[in-house]
């Protein structure tokens, strides 16, 4: 499984489908799902990271604002997708609340997040330990389908593999995240480069892999008579 099959399988029919790309990044989602003919809408609280999208999928709609406050109507969307970015949030909760607010009823919520495990995460760890942040996303999910807030079509686990050149690829792709890693980055080189070269397995190509379980709930949100 991977990420793209999971949402599109979600969405389907996704063609003419609206959708809203909730911590959007650099557009990466965006450009996939507007590629399979969905109306997409993409938002995220960095200027850089939108105007990148903006550059990437310009057939989309982007907005720089926070995902406790979507600038949209009531049922706007058929659907939203979190995509690795609930834990970036200070407040998961009320993200949760807006994409269930924004979305149409019956509309699906698809959100993947990183667990606090893998290589991936522990090669991470010496440039931010994401443990507690990752941990309160899925509480927060939790919280939510239990107190009758969300009904869970789909709880499913699968692993992201990445492959890097070398270690300084490998802190690219993280900063790129949040550029305010990159001070964590200059003062902790050593201690990364150890964390790096333990986590990482090498494969044929002598490029340097690193394994990243997610978890990945398909929501809707529970109607109330």
């Amino acid at each position: 499984m991977d990420t793209l099959s999971l949402v599109l399988d979600a969405f389907s029919p996704i063609a003419g489908r609206r959708i809203v790309d909730i911590g959007c990044g650099p557009g990466a989602m965006s450009a996939a799902l507007a590629g399979h003919g969905a109306r997409v809408t993409g938002i995220d609280p960095g200027e850089a990271a939108v105007a990148a999208a903006r550059r990437r999928a310009p057939d989309c709609a982007f907005e720089i604002c926070s995902a406790e406050a979507l600038p949209f109507s009531d049922g706007t969307f058929g659907g939203a997708v979190i995509l690795n970015a609930l834990h970036h949030v200070p407040d998961p909760r009320a993200a949760l609340h807006e994409a269930a607010r924004v979305v149409a009823p019956g509309g699906r919520i698809v959100v993947v997040e990183p667990l606090a495990e893998g290589s991936f995460f522990s090669a991470l760890k010496p440039v931010e330990d994401e443990t507690a942040i990752r941990a309160a996303a899925q509480g927060a999910i939790a919280e939510a389908i239990a107190a009758g807030a969300f009904l869970c079509l789909s709880d499913r686990r699968f692993v992201r593999r990445e492959a890097f050149a070398d270690r300084d690829a490998f802190l690219e792709r993280v900063a790129a995240v949040d550029p305010a890693r990159r001070a964590a980055i200059r003062d902790n080189a050593s201690t990364i480069a150890d964390a790096f070269a333990a986590a990482a397995e090498t494969d044929a190509g002598g490029r340097h892999v690193l394994s990243q379980p997610l978890r990945a709930h398909v929501l809707v949100a529970a109607t109330t008579s």
